[in-house]
């Protein structure tokens, strides 16, 4: 999809829809936020989906990531150098997993390129907020995933790069609903698809991280709709 095509198919929503997607993002956030005191050494990572799963429903909403194209269960959950996608199994939590310092710089970049969202800048000025913030520290931004138009389906326009250019690509408006999900790699930034057809690892087998927030272009700024109500800004996570 050549530029000028992909911003003509963005969606912009009206002042109601954020309604709809702070109840949404909250929801999401209110689930990582119930989930934390679960993830320990032991437990497996199907465990963790069926206890995310089951509160969704009892509020009332549906996980979307369940049946989407295929995908059989209702979170991604990926361990150390899988890169997004990962499949809850019968996998056990093991004491160090996921503990790296990828997950500091990963999340900086996060809230750089949100940083950089606002209305007149373009999409490249959030690649390029997040791709230079990484690769100043000499790690890897994954090229072969991005950040979508999000709203009343799961994906959409814009493709969200986690790299690029300042002042490339299309120009961000007010009502602009998308996710910025930046995925760093502590070695280099290739990675392949397993044979389930999801689970995305590194090809050199370094440690990957990932985060992500749905945010909304406002008249002055952004909004972030998945903040964490508990207050759980970045790991480590204080639990119980």
């Amino acid at each position: 999809m050549d530029g000028g095509s992909e911003a003509r198919s963005i969606v912009i929503h009206a002042p109601e829809d954020f309604v709809g997607m702070r109840a949404a993002g909250r929801l999401a956030a209110e689930t990582l936020d119930m989930i934390t005191e679960h993830v320990r050494p032991g437990i497996t990572t199907g465990a963790l989906d069926r206890i995310c799963h089951d509160y969704i429903l009892a509020h009332n909403a549906i996980p979307a990531p369940l049946n989407y194209r295929g995908y059989p269960k209702s979170v991604c959950i990926s361990i150390n150098h899988v890169v997004c996608h990962g499949i809850p199994g019968e996998r056990q939590l093991e004491a160090g997993d996921i503990a790296n310092i990828v997950i500091e710089v990963t999340h900086e970049s996060l809230m750089r390129g949100i940083a950089a969202v606002k209305p007149g800048a373009t999409l490249g000025d959030i690649g390029h907020a997040i791709q230079s913030f990484v690769e100043g520290h000499r790690f890897g931004v994954v090229r072969d995933f991005c950040g979508h138009g999000i709203g009343k389906v799961f994906h959409a326009a814009p493709n969200i790069l986690h790299f690029g250019r300042p002042g490339q690509g299309p120009v961000l408006k007010p009502g602009m609903f998308f996710t910025i999900e930046p995925m760093v790699n502590a070695g280099r930034p290739e990675v392949k698809v397993l044979d389930d057809g999801w689970t995305a690892v590194t090809r050199d087998r370094s440690l990957s991280a990932q985060f992500e927030h749905m945010v909304g272009v406002t008249e002055t700024g952004v909004e972030i709709f998945t903040l964490s109500p508990a207050g759980l800004f970045k790991p480590p996570y204080p639990t119980a």
